[in-house]
């Protein structure tokens, strides 16, 4: 008679077979599984309940904890609208718009329309809703390649979302109008349609961004047709827009977008400084600040740390290949690729001082080599591949306990490009410091080490700026994890800027 285990091992075979075939991790139907595979695994807490009938795989201990559900909370909505509508519906135009802008929060309520909808309200997990709609489909639905969501086209959704959608989510609507490559789509549909209405908001949009030989097509396009378009610029009056796009990816154009208005933010509340480093007494400052540092840091990602083991690997003493405590611990081997990334910062530190400026230009340069010091001693012993650490992550990635999805890999080298750009241009030292370390996060470049790594940067900005070395404690973390969420979901940086304001000590 098998064992207990065994039969459970068995129920996870059948799940890992499942998840393989079908490329997915949400699960509808006892019958998917059988029966007793999928109480078993329910029991065991390898599978979680989203709502009736609908399941999605899990780890024991993880109950109650948001991160599963927000990993798979997209995919459930595809497999789920797939399921009861074929291929006979779509999402809102407003959130097919936050998909084009690199905008995957999920909603408190995801909307979907469909011609065969009941107009029902879903409760789901957390609090979140789903609503079913009898309504319209788009003329053409776009299937979104991370999760196979059914969306508008760009052109359509910016035709059909609300007037409203401009000013409530303005980032995201210039996102995409700044992503408009062609005016012919938004002419067709608009003339078919008889919209000129919605027609003249696009121009006047545009118009507002700078894009004006855009807006000009359309309108005489439009004009050809038959239409005497009267313009409205739908985005708020005096806002300003960005000068000078640097790239045109979506999640580029993003990226510029926040900077301008967080960075806005972050200088109405700079208390102001007076820059004139002294070498000497910067460095000494960062060695002063080490232990603790490499505390605090480590602690914020769960490494168990002690004083003494970071003596010991300051002082040598940490032997991977003769002391199989040291080799074999986790620990440590993060212990010992702080103290390497630490010293790699603090030499970059010093090359910027004595460069005397160009910060942003010396962290983007280096920073590759802080990420590779992390890991280094994974590396040697064997427990990475050194491959794992040469350039971006491959696969997507996601952040306990937030709502905020990083972005998917095939759009990370576009935004760090971008971000490498504002922080060489960026000339306020505590906006470089804020947002080197909030958008480094909101990108999370890396398969590990982000955290790490944005502490490194906002703390080599800070003191190349007459700043202490700044360190967040571990006692702080909820309030640090809870202001970077409020940042990535309702782009409000204040909280975070405010977070560190608290915590920056005097000038060195």
């Amino acid at each position: 008679m098998a064992t207990v285990n065994e039969r459970l091992a068995e129920s996870l075979r059948v799940l890992k077979e499942y998840q393989e075939k079908n490329n997915c991790s949400v699960i509808h139907g006892k019958s998917a599984l059988g029966t007793t595979h999928t109480n078993r695994l329910l029991g065991s807490g390898y599978l979680q309940p989203i709502i009736k009938g609908w399941y999605m795989s899990s780890f024991p201990g993880n109950e109650g904890d948001t991160t599963v559900w927000y990993t798979f909370y997209w995919h459930f909505i595809a497999t789920y609208a797939n399921n009861r509508f074929g291929n006979d519906w779509s999402l809102s135009a407003e959130q097919s718009l936050a998909f084009y802008s690199g905008y995957y929060v999920v909603p408190k309520q995801v909307v979907i329309r469909a011609s065969k909808a009941g107009n029902n309200i879903i409760q789901l997990k957390y609090g979140d809703t789903l609503l079913d709609i009898t309504a319209t489909l788009p003329r053409q639905i776009v299937k979104e390649q991370q999760f196979g969501l059914n969306i508008y086209s760009m052109a359509e959704a910016l035709l059909y979302c609300s007037p409203q959608y401009f000013i409530t989510n303005r980032i995201e609507a210039q996102t995409c109008m700044e992503s408009l490559r062609d005016a012919s789509e938004i002419t067709a549909l608009a003339s078919d349609q008889g919209n000129s209405t919605r027609a003249a908001r696009i121009v006047g949009a545009l118009n507002a961004i700078g894009r004006t030989d855009l807006a000009d097509k359309i309108m005489q396009m439009m004009k050809q047709l038959g239409y005497d378009l009267r313009p409205e610029n739908p985005f708020e009056e005096a806002k300003d827009f960005a000068s000078s796009i640097l790239l045109r990816s979506p999640y580029s154009i993003r990226i510029q977008l926040m900077w301008e208005k967080m960075r806005k933010q972050i200088i109405k509340l700079t208390p102001p400084s007076t820059i004139n480093v002294d070498i000497e007494k910067v460095l000494a400052n960062m060695d002063a600040n080490y232990v603790k540092d490499s505390y605090h840091s480590l602690s914020i990602e769960g490494y168990r740390v002690t004083d003494e083991l970071i003596e010991r690997v300051r002082s040598g003493e940490w032997d991977p290949k003769d002391l199989k405590q040291d080799s074999d611990s986790r620990n440590a081997l993060a212990a010992r690729g702080y103290y390497q990334a630490f010293q790699s910062v603090r030499e970059s530190v010093k090359s910027i001082l004595q460069n005397k400026g160009k910060a942003g230009d010396i962290v983007a340069d280096q920073l590759q080599n802080w990420h590779f010091e992390l890991f280094e001693p994974c590396v040697q012993a064997a427990i990475i591949p050194a491959s794992d650490l040469v350039g971006y992550r491959k696969h997507q990635v996601y952040i306990r306990g937030s709502k905020h999805t990083p972005l998917n890999p095939d759009a990370i080298i576009d935004a760090m490009q971008t971000f490498y750009t504002l922080l060489k241009q960026e000339e306020n030292v505590l906006v470089r410091s804020i947002l080197g370390h909030f958008f480094f996060v909101y990108i999370h470049p890396y398969m590990d080490g982000n955290g790490r790594t944005a502490r490194f940067i906002m703390n080599a900005m800070l003191v190349t700026g007459d700043y202490s070395w700044t360190i967040i404690p571990i006692e702080k973390r909820d309030e640090y994890m809870s202001t970077l969420e409020t940042a990535s979901i309702n782009g409000d940086i204040i909280p975070f800027a405010e977070f560190i304001y608290s915590l920056i000590g005097n000038v060195v």
